[in-house]
Order: structure tokens, then sequence, then C-alpha cells
């Protein structure tokens, strides 16, 4: 990897988690997926999606894919439902789950880096990331529900490298979408890393890691 002198992360699966209880609150809550069920359903989002996106053929959100197959796997396929559901994952106040150690593990990679955010939200990213403790720790929070542009479109990144004065090549993008987050921004021109916690890139052969730790670990190398 070339010299990195900043860091940008995406927030969702990345630095915050789904609350799924509230996602999920309009099924009944013994028909919720386990955390390795939706992780399994992730993964198989991901792997269509990715491919989708890459061969242009991609005319549905990630979300309504995911929904469409958890609601298949419940026999209970239902367009209101899964409108609803979909709508519920793209608020960014149901995305309020942090991992213990994160802000610490922040906090470590700001006395050598500078660190920012690049998240496809509602334009209220930094509000959540407030409430979740940690917004202090970056530089800048670039959201495209402000910006008007959506990752992997080259334009956010853009806006994110001129906010923080920095070159794209001594820059790194961490995000958890192979086609949305490291395509886009190597694309961009800047160094990247997918953050796979569900390990839906294990087999691709690509820089990755599983946790914040993990990621401290693999800058050291």
């Amino acid at each position: 990897m070339a010299i990195c002198r900043f860091i940008f992360f995406d927030v969702g699966n990345t630095l915050l988690f789904p609350n799924r209880a509230r996602l999920l609150a309009p099924l009944p809550e013994d028909r919720h997926p386990t955390l390795e069920a939706w992780q399994a359903l992730e993964r198989r989002t991901k792997h269509e999606f990715d491919h989708g996106l890459m061969e242009g053929k991609v005319d549905r959100n990630f979300w309504w894919t995911f929904h469409t197959y958890l609601l298949q796997e419940l026999n209970a396929l239902d367009d209101g439902m899964r409108k609803t559901l979909v709508e519920n994952t793209q608020k960014s106040a149901n995305w309020d789950q942090i991992l213990p150690g994160t802000r610490e593990a922040l906090e470590r990679l700001r006395k050598q880096y500078a660190i920012a955010v690049i998240s496809n939200s509602d334009g209220r990213i930094d509000a959540v990331l407030r409430r979740c403790g940690i917004v202090d720790c970056f530089q800048s929070i670039t959201d495209s529900g402000n910006i008007g542009y959506e990752k992997p479109h080259p334009a956010i990144f853009e806006a994110a490298l001129r906010e923080m004065k920095a070159n794209a090549a001594d820059s790194l993008y961490v995000g958890d979408v192979y086609s949305v987050d490291y395509m886009g921004a190597r694309q961009a021109g800047m160094q990247a890393v997918l953050f796979d916690v569900a390990g839906a890139y294990r087999e691709r052969g690509v820089p990755r890691v599983e946790s914040l730790v993990h990621l401290e670990d693999w800058l050291q190398k």
C-alpha cells in the first residue's frame, strides 16, 4: 500500500450497524432473523448486487434485493411490507448500533491520520454519529443526502477530498460493499480496503478487514 495520510470511512456496516429490532418492527418478533441469518442474506445480496452493478444491470437498490430475499425466506413476500422495510433501512436513525471499542480505535487512528466520513445517507448521518458519541472524531462528514451524488459516483469522493484538502493517492477509503465502496474509491484514485464483518469477500482476493483493530494491524503492515 502507498503512503496513507487520510482515512475516509463509510458508516453503515462499517462504523455503525442496523438496529435490527427497530428496522424489522413491522414483522412479528418471532420472525426476525438471527444475526447469522441476517449476515447470510447480506452476503448473498452483496454478491448479486456487485455483479449487477459492475455489469450495468442494477435496476433496484441494495436493500430492495435484501428484503426481497428476507421475505421470500419467511414465505411472506409482500410489496407493501418490502417497501416499509426498505424505507426503515434507509433511515439513518435506524443505524445506531456501535461495536464496543469503536471510539477507542478511532481515537488511536486519528493520532496518526486525518479521518473523515463519506456515507450514502439521508442528509442526517451526522446526527446519528453524534448520538453514538463519535461525531467529534472526524474532521469532515460527506453525506450523499446533502451532496446530491451517491457512491460509487466519483463526485461524492471528490467532494470529500476537497473538504479535507486531501490528495486521492494519499487517501484510503474503508467501506463494506465491493462495487460501491471499494471500486468507487479506486475509480476516484483513492486506495481502498473492504470492511467485511459478514465475510462476503473472503474469497475475492482484495484487501479486507473484519474490525477496526484488524484495520489498525493492516495499516501497520
